[in-house]
């Protein structure tokens, strides 16, 4: 029997290359013409199985039934990257061992060794996330030369979990702290990523592949990074759903730094069931507190109700009166669903624009040499500052690299003045929340997540004072964007954010919240914004 196997996975990996599409050629079945070979490469329907709306429990149930591969669900989303991607350059790199992955994967199934929810999922990695088999480079080519020597830990945990690594997606450069004004989506490595919905609007930064991959279907789910507003400013504007965890659910090494005092990693993905089982497996743990919390995969698998639940509504006009009226209208929705909404303001967060950026710059300056110690290239921020100089290809979007020069002058964060600010945001980002719930005896939080996408210009840059990311990534606290609607054909996210390790409770009730709002549909990709429909 053991060789019988043996004889099967040998058989399975000889085949890989053999089924594997050439580099820029997707894969075409016998007999078929080049049109039935891209609409077959473009389609989301796998062995009956549409890619937009499956979620990793019913692609499980089907990999234990046998009517579904892991094998055959990476191939399908390795064509996909070849015929989609194209028009939003999402994906900086395909793994070359991801067939192998899955394959190894299918065996395990037939065996019944199955390692959890994510065995033989593919996920895409944010180009930040080390990995030992693929460059990191977030998004410079000052990393571009050889891949880390290990793995992130995050990476390391969905290997262990038996996920298939499909890739590296695009990101904006230095997850958008290099410039003052940057664009995001774009990096020297990968150029500029599109939004799905509209190609000549941005996709938000600066976890804007992993985004724009998912909305487009070109990998179940993703991993993204967050220090202010990363994971849930572009799940909201590309149409799906991202989870910037607690601080310290899931493990920052080996991640590309801004500051050890807000970053994160955490899951996206095209809803929230899904969003909840790649964090189980990111945090090594299925449950985020201990005691009555509820585990994360009952927050995936069973999602709470909104009846009795109160919601803070937190209306920020400033986004726009289109997005104010989708507030309204998502008010309207969830309490008729039972739920109690009250309008809140959110306090201090004056005090916190003020004070944020000065402490990131120190914490900047730190944390980032400490990474690029690691790596090979330049060896501190002064050298890296060098490298953008001289190198032109860093300056085709926009030269600037001012917020990298500010850093390389910030006060040391063992200055009393830093560590003043430091404590004092802090201290005021968590009484914003805390102090707000306890006062309406909230569940949560809600805001939007995003104004509708701006269209993408190098010279101008990006558009996006968006304040309502700020108190919980300063906070340390867990922040949710779903899918709440649209302004014309351009996505707007509804932002939920709660206490410190609620984030099992937070998943509970943003799934109840996107089964009443529904709002999820497939990107159009639409070239311009005359054929949008909207004046935005």
């Amino acid at each position: 029997m053991k060789k019988r196997r043996l004889a099967t996975l040998t058989a399975i990996l000889v085949l890989v290359p053999l089924v594997a599409a050439a580099p820029g050629r997707p894969a075409r079945a016998a007999g078929s013409g080049p049109g039935d070979a891209a609409r077959s490469a473009e389609s989301t329907l796998v062995r009956g199985v549409n890619l937009d709306t499956a979620t990793i429990p019913e692609l499980q149930a089907r990999m234990e039934r046998g009517s579904l591969s892991s094998f055959g669900l990476t191939l399908a989303y390795l064509r996909r990257i070849k015929a989609v991607d194209p028009r939003i350059n999402a994906v900086l790199r395909t793994s070359p061992t991801a067939l192998r992955q899955a394959a190894a994967s299918d065996l395990r199934h037939r065996l019944g060794r199955t390692r959890g929810p994510l065995d033989g999922i593919p996920v895409l990695l944010k180009d930040n996330v080390n990995t030992r088999d693929m460059p990191t480079t977030a998004g410079s080519l000052a990393l571009a030369g050889r891949p880390p020597a290990t793995d992130a830990d995050l990476v390391g945990k969905l290997r262990a979990a038996g996920a298939v690594i499909l890739g590296k997606a695009n990101l904006s450069e230095w997850a958008n702290f290099r410039s003052a004004k940057p664009t995001s989506g774009w990096s020297a490595v990968g150029g500029q990523t599109n939004n799905p919905y509209v190609l000549d609007r941005n996709p938000c930064g600066s976890s804007s592949g992993s985004a724009a991959a998912l909305a487009a279907s070109l990998a179940q789910v993703a991993v993204g990074t967050e220090t202010d507003g990363s994971i849930v400013c572009p799940a909201g504007m590309n149409g799906v759903v991202g989870l910037k965890p607690s601080l310290g659910v899931v493990s920052q090494s080996g991640v590309v730094p801004i500051s050890a005092e807000q970053d994160t990693a955490g899951p996206m993905a095209r809803n929230v069931t899904d969003t909840a089982l790649t964090l189980s497996v990111l945090s090594g743990r299925d449950t985020v507190r201990a005691g009555g919390s509820p585990s994360l995969t009952d927050a995936a698998q069973r999602p709470g109700t909104l009846r009795g639940k109160r919601i803070g509504l937190w209306r920020l006009p400033s986004l726009g009166a289109e997005v104010d009226a989708l507030m309204t209208r998502t008010a309207e929705r969830l309490s008729a669903a039972g739920a109690e909404v009250v309008e809140v303001d959110m306090p201090y967060q004056e005090r916190l624009a003020e004070l944020e950026f000065p402490a990131l710059l120190s914490e900047f300056h730190r944390d980032i040499d400490a990474y690029l110690a690691t790596r090979g290239g330049p060896r501190d921020l002064a050298e890296l500052i060098e490298f953008n100089r001289t190198h032109p290809g860093e300056q085709t979007c926009f030269a600037g690299q001012e917020l990298f020069e500010q850093a390389l002058a910030a006060p040391s964060t063992t200055d009393p003045e830093y560590r003043a600010m430091r404590a004092e945001l802090t201290d005021l980002s968590r009484r914003s929340i805390d102090e707000v719930m306890a006062a309406h005896d909230l569940d949560a939080i809600a805001s939007p997540a995003n104004p509708p996408a701006w269209t993408t210009d190098c010279a101008r840059g990006d558009d996006d004072v968006i304040p309502s990311s700020t108190p919980a990534a300063v906070a340390g606290y867990p922040s949710l964007s779903v899918p709440a609607g649209f302004v014309g054909e351009l996505p707007v996210g509804l932002l939920l954010m709660a206490g410190d390790r609620q984030d099992a409770e937070l998943l509970s009730l943003g799934a109840a919240v996107e089964h009443r709002l529904d709002a999820w549909r497939a990107p159009g990709y639409l070239p311009s914004t005359s054929a949008s429909g909207t004046s935005h």
